[in-house]
């Protein structure tokens, strides 16, 4: 795999790899960005919440369960001092649909944070990675209709 920033002036970048997409990147203005792009530290939230996501849908529909929304999010905190490394994540999987059973969920995640998440499974070893998960009957993820909610780790 491979990757490249292309600089785009200030604190402007664009990213490309080997897929050929295009995503931007930029700083905040405090520190001389012009707040027009993400931050490489939220590309690595986004990375991690996007490679567990679609081990875990791909999973759970494998398992014939009826999910009608999705989400997969990641709280991270990181520390006060320069490098400001990531310290510790907690990803939150909410399910909506018909019947979502707790087990094929809880299942899903183990398998995604044990064998299949090449992100989870790096970054879980330099760092603690809580997993939680919602689940909600009916079209979409609405508080009022959470069910079900546990964690893992």
């Amino acid at each position: 795999m491979n990757a490249k920033v292309e600089w785009k002036g200030r604190l402007t970048f664009t990213g490309t790899a080997d897929s050929g997409f295009e995503v931007p990147l930029g700083s905040n203005p405090e520190v001389g960005g012009d707040d027009d792009g993400f931050r490489p530290m939220e590309l690595m939230a986004v990375s991690l919440a996007g490679c567990t996501a679609m081990d875990v849908i791909s999973i759970l529909l494998k398992k014939r369960q009826e999910v009608t929304d999705y989400q997969v999010k990641v709280e991270s905190d990181r520390a006060v001092q320069h490098p400001k490394v990531i310290t510790k994540a907690v990803i939150e999987y909410h399910v909506a649909g018909k019947g979502i059973s707790e087990s094929a969920l809880t299942r899903a995640m183990e398998l995604s944070a044990d064998s299949y998440c090449p992100a989870q499974a790096m970054l879980g070893k330099i760092m603690p990675l809580g997993l939680k998960y919602y689940i909600y009957e009916g079209e979409k993820i609405d508080p009022a209709a959470l069910i079900t909610k546990g964690q893992l780790r």
